[in-house]
């Protein structure tokens, strides 16, 4: 069995790459319930761990864990935590519609050597804070051995996890993580979560973030490190040297790039539009880059506005031209 994870708020470091669900030619079958392409996802996670990222993450909504079958589910994180070989934390995911079955599917995660699991809120009702709170106060009670990413997004799972949500849920032990989009209130978040859970910003965000809270801030999640990992590499090293100097001019070089590779993906830079659309786009964008094959999205979310598509591979090849240039990083 993998090597488990036993983390803590402290241990998360660096570039968290979260990886697409890569399918297969029975992607275009209704009936089939093995669409996943095992091989590439084991090559992408060895070559992910093997070129310096520090933890994976996967089974989120590019990571069409709500469109993927258990068993498809199960035979991928088991193969990404082979391929990882116990050499970094590797997080899968067990968002389901209720709390019953999300437990039910995180129990199961040590024996599949998965570290812990990104987990957003079940995505019909919407809850309250009350709601929000326990759920993950159940989740974590009952898989007391799972550490938990908590998935932080406003536009899938219908709640605006105010400062109050994050004091709360920093109680429990087993959240260490979070995949963080409120950039507007990081300062008060940080505050509020007390260093008891590292809170992540994307790679775009991520300069910015450390910058103003370099104690606080160590760590963020990337969805761009499928077009090629070297430059989200390069900026964690360059992060760090800017900390321990307090020269940022090299990131702020950085930065201005990732920006420019950025433009286009965001469709007229709206990120609830973006939403309707999220896991095409992210997967046109990581097949445009080249460096991995995403492939076809899982029904039934395959349908995207043209130039939605076309935006997003112009910047999948924006981001493939980043990695070639930081490539001696």
């Amino acid at each position: 069995m993998t090597k488990r994870f036993e983390l803590t708020a402290a241990d998360i470091k660096g570039v968290w790459a979260i990886v697409p669900t890569p399918s297969n030619s029975e992607v275009g079958d209704i009936g089939s319930s093995t669409t996943v392409d095992l091989d590439e996802a084991a090559r992408v996670v060895d070559a992910l761990v093997t070129t310096g990222v520090d933890g994976i993450l996967s089974l989120g909504t590019f990571g069409e864990c709500a469109t993927l079958t258990w068993g498809e589910k199960r035979s991928f994180m088991a193969t990404i935590a082979e391929a990882a070989r116990g050499r970094v934390p590797v997080f899968g995911g067990t968002t389901t519609l209720n709390t019953r079955d999300t437990i039910e599917q995180t129990r199961q995660l040590p024996d599949l050597g998965i570290s812990g699991t990104m987990l957003g809120l079940p995505m019909w009702v919407r809850c309250d804070e009350d709601t929000a709170v326990r759920f993950y106060q159940d989740v974590a009670e009952a898989c007391p051995d799972v550490a938990i990413c908590l998935y932080a997004n406003p536009q899938a799972f219908k709640f605006d996890y105010p400062t109050s949500f994050w004091s709360r849920v920093s109680s429990i032990p087993q959240i260490v993580s979070a995949k963080y989009l409120s950039m507007a209130r990081l300062a008060v978040d940080l505050e509020a979560v007390g260093g008891r859970i590292a809170l992540l910003p994307n790679e775009v965000e991520y300069p910015k973030a450390a910058e103003l809270h370099p104690d606080a801030v160590s760590a963020f999640w990337s969805s761009s490190a499928t077009t090629g990992p070297n430059t989200v590499l390069a900026l964690r090293d360059a992060v760090a040297f800017a900390k321990a100097s307090h020269d940022w001019s090299a990131v702020q070089a950085m930065d201005s790039d990732i920006h420019k590779a950025e433009a286009g993906f965001f469709p007229n830079g709206d990120f609830a539009e973006f939403s309707k659309y999220n896991i095409i786009l992210e997967k046109a964008r990581m097949d445009a880059a080249g460096w991995m094959r995403a492939g076809p999205v899982r029904p039934p979310y395959r349908e995207a506005p043209a130039d939605y598509v076309a935006g997003a591979r112009r910047s999948g090849e924006a981001w493939a031209s980043l990695h070639k240039r930081y490539a001696s990083r």
